[in-house]
């Protein structure tokens, strides 16, 4: 029955991620954790392996339907977070061996929170970009994103969309694009670690029978209505999540203080 609840939801999650370029995980990470069937650790593992395949049809997606990427900045921004999804991906370890479980979930509900409140603020009030450019501002921009994506467990989350935009003056349709890609090298990274230091046999892998192809599934979706969808509603499904995630967070911090 866990199962195919969490088909359930990774196809709607992912599919509404790959329209916002929020990458299911933010979804995904706080109802498993709601729901309560697996600890903190193997529900970051699922999210990972969900919002990873998701990003690869997703972008297979994107290209079929004509869209242009420019393979520079999907060169230094993936490679930051690359390296980014390792560093937070270890950090994340760390915090559940020094704090345990409990207290490692409340630090990502806060931290959650907190980027989502930030990526809110900035498509709220279109602060004014910084347009940048070159290797480094797209690099340290890879390695932040891919930081959050792995610390947080939501494979990228709002953050990677914002932040596109406000360093680089990226129009929303095109920050989600950006965003799937480097949430494909951000998870890539978190799994990668996972096989090399502590490998797979604490999870529970039977569940990637019913997360792979949902997985799948949300990904088309996705990539289809982003087609046909505006820009404006592209935004509107884009903060309608941010505001249902904060209230997801916030009831999943509360049950963690009580």
């Amino acid at each position: 029955m866990t199962g195919v609840v969490y088909f359930v939801v990774i196809v709607l999650a992912n599919s509404l991620g790959a329209v916002s370029g929020m990458g299911g995980g933010v979804i995904i990470k706080p109802v498993f954790d709601f729901i309560g069937a697996n600890s903190v650790v193997e529900v970051s593992f699922y999210s990972a392996v969900a919002v990873f395949v998701m990003s690869i049809v997703s972008t297979i997606g994107h290209l079929k339907n004509g869209f242009c990427l420019k393979w520079l900045v999907v060169l230094w921004v993936s490679l930051g977070a690359l390296i980014g999804g390792m560093v937070g991906d270890l950090v994340f370890s760390k915090i559940v061996a020094v704090t345990g479980q409990r207290n490692a979930l409340l630090v990502q509900v806060i931290l959650t929170i907190i980027t989502l409140l930030f990526a809110m603020l900035y498509t709220r009030f279109n602060w004014q970009s910084f347009n940048l450019e070159g290797f480094f501002w797209y690099l340290l921009c890879g390695i932040t994103l891919g930081f959050f994506a792995s610390l947080l467990g939501i494979g990228g989350g709002p953050i990677n969309v914002a932040l596109l935009m406000w360093m680089f003056g990226i129009k929303i349709k095109d920050a989600t694009v950006y965003s799937i890609c480097t949430i494909f090298f951000s998870q890539l990274s978190k799994i990668l670690t996972i096989a090399f230091t502590t490998g797979f046999a604490k999870y529970d892998t039977s569940m990637l029978m019913y997360i792979i192809p949902a997985a799948i599934v949300g990904g088309l979706v996705g990539s289809r209505l982003s087609k046909v969808l505006s820009a404006e509603k592209v935004v509107i499904v884009f903060q309608l999540m941010i505001l249902t995630v904060i209230l997801i967070n916030v009831y999943n911090g509360i049950e963690v203080l009580i």
